[in-house]
């Protein structure tokens, strides 16, 4: 069941027109590129979380 928050990056980032926006702006970043970059370290720690519950899975 945890598997499915790999899903998580994928749903956040396929549909383009939810986040092309410039506003809010974070650090002077328009929100399109900061709610990408934002998405790398969480994806990262969607990925070890499934990893650690899954691991012994076998």
């Amino acid at each position: 069941m945890t598997r499915l928050l790999l899903l998580a990056p994928y749903i956040g980032l396929l549909w383009v027109p939810f986040y092309n926006f410039e506003e809010p702006q974070l650090f002077g970043f328009p929100f399109f590129y900061w709610y990408q970059l934002a998405w790398v370290p969480l994806t990262s720690l969607l990925t070890y979380f499934v990893y650690r519950s899954v691991r012994h899975d076998g």
